[in-house]
């Protein structure tokens, strides 16, 4: 699987199954909870697909191997990778599955999910240490009752899961206060996703949440956590233009932060609630290269990251692993 590959198997981001699998883990995270997926690897690239039966993409089995067809044209040959939790080599946790907050994107609202325990965590993380695979952890999480609440839970998780002993990733609801809180009990690495960089698109698909004050807690981790060590997602097909998408990718490398260029999920539970277009394989890997030269420009590097979507690449076209 090349580069154009892999980009066209994210524009479609689902896949058939010849046959029926007891592996693949639902999401409980972000626009696309809720949905069975798939780790796809071939050479180098990694891609994860939601399971779908009316996809145009099929997933099978051929001797050794897997091969997906697009119609009866073979396009990607490889192999299935497991996850570990949600993603491979890392125990990618959400703590909260539920949301006060209404991004019209995202359906973890709409699910009304758990709240893990910490108990319920440490056990997670044991299992997955066990099978000699973990290479780092990541904590993601809804709101359950605020921000500052949401964030003390998870400072205390990521303080008793510091003793695993591998990086830690936390992407939460920023504060004031939150990056010195995160890093005092043991988070290597933050995330706060922007979601958008269209200011005016951000107020529609957002309610009740401050685009400036993300933003400046995105200022300050790179002052706390370092270069490489911050992240925020963009999502690519919420009715953005190009231009407003180049130009956030230089706001935010020239901050220090690495952006993390997501495909739009057009979630059955959000229809209706927003406009969404999965961009196409032209557009990402147009809106990939910028980014990589972006973050060339500003000496960041997508390969450094420890933890979280940089470290895993099933989602996106990462810059220091993928191009």
């Amino acid at each position: 699987m090349d580069l154009e590959t892999k980009a066209l198997l994210i524009s479609v981001g689902t896949v058939q199954l010849n046959e029926p699998r007891t592996g693949g883990q639902v999401s409980t995270a972000g626009p696309g909870a809720g949905g069975q997926s798939v780790f796809f690897q071939s050479g180098k690239h990694l891609v994860r697909l939601s399971v779908a039966a009316e996809s145009p993409l099929r997933l099978e089995r051929s001797q050794s191997d897997m091969a997906i067809f697009k119609g009866d044209r073979e396009i990607a040959r490889g192999q299935l990778v497991e996850p570990l939790l949600h993603c491979p080599q890392q125990a990618y946790i959400t703590v909260s599955e539920r949301c006060i907050y209404n991004c019209k994107f995202c359906a973890v609202p709409k699910l009304k999910g758990g709240v893990k325990s910490l108990e319920t965590i440490r056990q997670m993380v044991e299992t997955a240490r066990r099978t000699g695979n973990l290479r780092a952890i990541s904590l993601t999480s809804g709101v359950e009752i605020s921000p500052e609440h949401e964030g003390q839970r998870v400072a205390q998780i990521a303080r008793d899961l510091s003793g695993f002993g591998v990086p830690i990733g936390v992407s939460v609801s920023p504060f004031p206060g939150v990056n010195h809180m995160l890093k005092s009990a043991g988070a290597n690495e933050v995330k706060y996703n922007l979601e958008t960089m269209d200011r005016d698109l951000f107020r529609q698909v957002c309610p009740g949440i401050s685009f400036q004050e993300i933003m400046d807690a995105l200022q300050e981790a790179v002052g706390v956590f370092g270069k490489n060590r911050v992240f925020s997602n963009v999502i690519v097909g919420l009715g953005e233009s190009d231009e407003t998408l180049r130009e956030g990718i230089d706001e935010l490398a020239e901050m220090g932060v690495l952006p993390v260029l997501r495909a739009a999920f057009p979630h059955p539970l959000r229809l209706g609630d927003v406009e969404i277009v999965r961009p196409s394989a032209d557009r990402l890997l147009g809106l990939a290269s910028y980014l990589k030269k972006a973050l060339d420009k500003n000496d960041s590097s997508g390969n450094l990251a420890l933890t979280g979507c940089y470290r895993c690449t099933g989602c996106d076209l990462a810059p220091g692993q993928d191009l």
